[in-house]
């Protein structure tokens, strides 16, 4: 647990260099080898390139890129990864661009870098709707080389580690979102060790006293935990090395958030938790594993029902072991994992530890059949290409970070489906055409409906026929996988264009209707162009098609036009404006000509009478604007003056007119500041101490207790212009007790 504490804290005043010469030390007597002075290269341009930048902790920016590149390097990955790793950012934060990257380290790492890099901040409806596109895009990226992903997680990982300088509410949003989409991610792609510490990172944001209470005990009972795990590993060791076994043993504590999850999935508290520790035994071979097996459970009790081979039926991301739970002499129930070194490595950086690395002869540390491994982002990426952002994150949801189940072929090949799949999510995972002419379906045997839900270990037999009608619309509702869901869309699109062309028009002009918006007006040509051209749409007939057949969702439609209606109004109010603008430049010279009055220029008026409000005391540098009074000339406002705010737009708006500072103006004004604190003895005394150091000319104080334990306290004063009066301000905030200094007549907010 202290390793992980202490890895989280930052750094603020790390050395760049020294940092990167440990990450060169690291790489340099690490398996690969590498041209080291490339991956300097990339460290000069990177340092460069974020030279002004700093960290949230006050350090240099590059220090979270050589921090990027060190998890990278963690996780085994290539030369071109980690050079892209320490320019990752270059692209979004500083001028540098892809093909600087691409002259200097070549295409590939330059398209990596792209992929890694942020969205352009575009205006989206929601927030979730920006981390839908983000996570779309991303994975598109990831389609094309898996390091884009596996950099983004390291890029995650560090930022995370350094969460403790940023803003409660941005460690919110980041750790949900780290929580809902990267660790999931982390998961499936099978890199445990980071899942597991993006989620202990991501819960002690999310729910700090679950967390800490967690934490908490585990010290408490530390010395306890860590005599039983040397007793069972010394007794299992002893054990195995009796039965000539080779094998190493670590016994580890589970992690914060698995403990955690237990307890708000069984509602129970940490006192009720017993196996909080687990073994894993490392052998050499397949066979070994088995055969460790029998001796552990020869050994101790085996609990019912706790079994698991993950080596002969893997995980969809590659996870391979045996698991096992047994209680020990003492009555402690404790999990072992059984696995090959290979294994260990698949399972502690998953895809990563797949990578194909060339090395100094040409050869490739990749397996003849690893490539099947990742025919999951194959499938990933085709089920978003049919699909809009909404429906890919729904999608995603269910195929990537939801449980899984396993069942069988006639021919007992293994098809892993997400839970609560049907026989047509089997149908279109074996092929599009068994499911579109799917007519019929068994489980086990026995005819089964359409929407009976499969379970571990069933074996299922769909039935087709060369004349089926194809799929149902109700499929949709049906089906649980994105890919199924994908697939009947796509025979729609390509069956039905012109049905779904009709239906479709009548979708969208319904909705549009019932939120309120003219379809005349939403479907004119400046309005619904930028929204095909957004989603690739060359005609809108391919507009209508698509949300007839249901590859794009209508209420997403929707929101985009009304953004759109948004933008125009915007356009045109930002015309008017500069047209206004332009009168405004017009009747500078007639301003030029117009006498002063103490130091005010009144548009269209010369020698009128001018005097200053006292409701918000303006000074020279103030946003100003004039009030025509019944007798009493023209009244001086500053423009954040509730009054003005409260008037303009009433029957009195029409008397407001603008008026300006002049250029030369030596005179002093008298303004007015109130300053709110907690009362108590010598506040004024300390009020008047600070404005008599800085020679403030004060004309009157008065104080009074309002109440609730607050003083406050009236100060009107001589001062040449707002700069004057914000020093004034920012000194008296130093008062101790003193809770705000705001000026006469602002508001709230």
């Amino acid at each position: 647990m202290a390793d992980n504490n202490a890895r989280m804290q930052p750094k603020s005043n790390a050395d760049p260099d020294a940092q990167f010469e440990a990450l060169l030390e690291k790489i340099r007597t690490g398996p690969h080898a590498m041209d080291l002075d490339r991956i300097r290269a990339a460290y000069e341009m990177a340092r460069e390139a974020h030279s002004t930048q700093k960290r949230k902790d006050g350090s240099p920016y590059v220090t979270h890129c050589i921090a990027a590149a060190d998890i990278c390097s963690d996780m085994g990955l290539d030369e071109d990864s980690i050079v892209a790793a320490l320019l990752h950012d270059v692209i979004e934060d500083t001028p540098l661009t892809h093909a600087d990257i691409a002259k200097k380290f070549g295409q590939q790492v330059a398209d990596i870098v792209e992929g890694v890099t942020k969205l352009t901040r575009v205006q989206y409806t929601s927030k979730e709707d920006e981390q839908m596109e983000n996570l779309r895009k991303m994975l598109m990226a990831m389609s094309k080389d898996i390091r884009v992903i596996l950099i983004k997680i390291a890029d995650r990982l560090h930022n995370m580690r350094t969460m403790d300088y940023q803003s409660p509410d941005k460690q919110r949003s980041k750790s949900l979102e780290t929580m809902e989409i990267y660790a999931p991610l982390a998961h499936h792609l099978g890199m445990q060790k980071a899942k597991w510490e993006l989620e202990d990172l991501s819960l002690q944001y999310l729910d700090p006293e679950g967390y800490h209470e967690i934490v908490d005990n585990l010290q408490s009972k530390m010395t306890q935990l860590e005599a039983f795990m040397s007793a069972m590993e010394k007794k299992m060791s002893d054990r195995l090395q009796e039965e000539g076994c080779k094998a190493t043993i670590y016994g580890r504590i589970k992690h914060v958030y698995s403990i955690y999850r237990k307890m708000y999935a069984q509602k129970i508290d940490m006192s009720s938790i017993f196996d909080l520790c687990a073994f894993r035994i490392i052998v050499d071979t397949i066979p070994d594993c088995y055969n460790v097996l029998g001796i552990i459970h020869d050994m101790f009790k085996p609990v019912p029902g706790r079994f698991k081979d993950y080596i002969s039926t893997p995980k969809p991301n590659m996870y391979q072991s045996v698991h096992t739970t047994v209680i020990g002499s003492e009555g402690i129930p404790f999990e072992v994992q059984i696995r090959t070194w290979d294994m260990h490595a698949t399972a502690e950086y998953g895809i990563a530890a797949h990578w194909k690395y060339k090395l100094g002869d040409g050869a490739s540390t990749v397996h003849e059949g690893d490539e099947d491994k990742f025919a999951w982002v194959r499938r990933l990426l085709e089920s978003q290409q049919e699909s809009d952002a909404a429906d890919f994150f729904h999608n995603l949801k269910i195929d990537m970070f939801g449980d899984e189940v396993f069942v069988f072929s006639p021919k007992g090949d293994v098809v892993n489906l997400p839970a609560g799949a049907t026989p047509i999510d089997f149908a279109y995972t074996i092929h599009s055409q068994v499911g579109n002419s799917m007519v019929g379906a068994k489980v086990n045997g026995s005819i089964v409906p359409y929407d009976h839900v499969l379970q571990n270990g069933d074996i299922v037999e769909i039935r087709t026929s060369k004349s089926a009608p194809g799929p149902s619309r109700d499929w949709l509702n049906i089906a649980k996988s994105g890919s199924a869901r994908t697939k009947i869309k796509q025979w729609f699109k390509k069956e039905r264009r012109e049905e779904n062309i009709i239906r479709g028009r009548s979708m969208l002009e319904d909705e549009l209707k019932h939120s309120g918006i003219s379809p005349d007006e939403a479907l004119a040509e400046e309005i619904i162009s930028p929204i095909m051209k957004r989603l690739s749409f060359n005609a809108v007939d391919d507009l209508y098609a698509a949300i007839g057949y249901g590859g794009v969702a209508v209420a997403r439609i929707v929101n985009r036009v009304r953004d759109e209606l948004k933008n125009a109004a915007a356009e045109r109010k930002t015309a008017f404006d500069k047209m206004a603008q332009a009168a405004e430049r017009r009747e500078q010279q007639a301003k030029k000509n117009t006498k002063a009055i103490h130091g005010i220029l009144v548009e269209g008026l010369d020698n009128c009478l001018v005097k200053f409000s006292r409701c918000c005391t303006p000074v020279p540098g103030d946003d100003i604007v004039g009030f025509i009074t019944r007798g009493q000339g023209v009244s001086i406002h500053r423009r954040d003056c509730m009054n003005y705010q409260k008037s303009i737009d009433t029957e009195n708006d029409g008397r407001w007119i603008r008026v300006s500072w002049a250029e030369s103006i030596t005179d002093s004004y008298l303004t007015t500041i109130v300053i709110a604190a907690k009362d108590r003895s010598g506040l004024v005394l300390d009020i008047a101490t600070i404005l008599n150091s800085i020679n403030a000319k004060v004309r009157t104080l008065t104080a009074r207790d309002v109440g609730y334990g607050t003083a406050l306290t009236s100060v009107t004063l001589e001062v040449r212009n707002v700069q004057d009066l914000r020093y004034i301000m920012s000194r008296l905030l130093s008062v101790p007790g003193v809770q705000s200094v705001k000026r006469n007549g602002q508001g709230q907010s």
